[in-house]
């Protein structure tokens, strides 16, 4: 077998069109002034859309989603269909346990076996002529769903099959041939997702409610996670007697990696604590004396403490609170056990 020629580099007249970036040798260079024009172009027909919707199909259309007995599917083919995926995922993001994306083609082929007669079915597409969304929509009817049309032209097919026809005004796409879906699809998310804040202010829903269904999110964990969720508890506490010396609890002090000594009595109430900036004070004044000084003699005995029910995002203002930082918080239950600690380094980890 012989060598493998080494790749060749495409043609000039090829080059120019490669992975469809240009269609000639030299394209027209991009500048500030013209894409001004188009985004101002694009808030026109934006304009257009926002002063031409019918506020009453929207709210018809808000209420039965709202009412749904049911699941909530959303279904469209291309650039509608990616839209219908995000805004089923966007109102199982807000609990609609049967929020979902039903994809046109898999549905006539088995995926239609998720749909009832309870749930409502929402069908996106620009022109409402997609073959693939008429097909689905007989199918669907016989399962007994409420279907909802949402174009952006008046009396088509797609419309006149359903039980709910919602008409996203279109001036015109911002492609200057009026054809690339840019336009609509935009249109498509502001109506979609407005709706969907519509629906989060009338189910009164929490920002508790919201975190629940957030739980991998900065937000979500600020709302959910408790000090007992991230402390350090039982072997990783770095504990010692008022009476031990400050001496003998140096690797107690640096092996937890906590920066400080949890100074308890006989049945873990707290005390105080040792920090390792109290070490260094206690060296710079004591010098050789500091072997024969105890902890408690040195500890701080008015910590900042807090309960493991508190929310950790209050951990983390706590210990920001004046009248200086710190860098931890001994964690204590409602009789002052020590029962762990928690530590800014802990709270950052934890993605707070």
């Amino acid at each position: 077998m012989g060598s493998l020629a080494p790749p060749r580099s495409p043609p000039p007249a090829m080059a120019a069109q490669v992975g469809g970036a240009a269609h000639s040798k030299h394209p027209t260079p991009l500048c500030a002034e013209g894409l001004r024009r188009l985004f101002e172009a694009q808030q026109r027909h934006l304009n257009h859309f926002f002063d031409k919707l019918d506020l009453e199909q929207a709210l018809a259309f808000a209420q039965a989603l709202l009412d749904a007995p049911g699941g909530v599917f959303f279904s469209g083919v291309g650039k509608s269909g990616l839209i219908a995926r995000k805004l089923s995922q966007t109102l199982a993001s807000l609990g609609f346990a049967r929020a979902a994306f039903l994809p046109p083609v898999d549905a006539l082929h088995g995926d239609i076996g998720a749909l009832c007669a309870a749930d409502v079915l929402v069908l996106l597409s620009k022109s409402g002529s997609s073959d693939e969304l008429l097909r689905l929509v007989p199918c669907a009817r016989a399962k007994g769903a409420f279907l909802v049309s949402m174009t952006s032209v008046e009396g088509s097919r797609l419309a006149a099959l359903c039980d709910m026809h919602v008409h996203l005004p279109l001036e015109r796409e911002l492609c200057p041939f009026d054809l690339a879906p840019v336009t609509s699809t935009a249109i498509q998310m502001v109506f979609g997702d407005t709706i969907a804040v519509a629906l989060m202010a009338a189910r009164r829903l929490t920002k508790e409610q919201y975190a629940a269904n957030h739980p991998a999110g900065k937000i979500g964990k600020r709302l959910i996670f408790k000090v007992k969720d991230v402390m350090k508890k039982q072997e990783e506490l770095p504990i010692c007697k008022e009476g031990d010396l400050i001496i003998d609890q140096l690797i107690e002090l640096t092996s937890k990696g906590c920066g400080c000594l949890l100074v308890v009595d006989d049945e873990h109430h707290m005390i105080g604590t040792f920090t390792d900036g109290d070490l260094r004070r206690t060296l710079g004044d004591s010098g050789e004396a500091i072997f024969k000084i105890t902890v408690g003699e040195m500890c701080n005995r008015c910590p900042r403490t807090i309960s493991p029910d508190a929310m950790a995002v209050e951990a983390m203002q706590k210990m920001e609170s004046p009248p200086s930082a710190v860098q931890f918080l001994p964690v204590v239950d409602h009789q002052n056990i020590v029962i762990g600690i928690v530590t800014l380094h802990g709270l950052v980890s934890a993605g707070l």
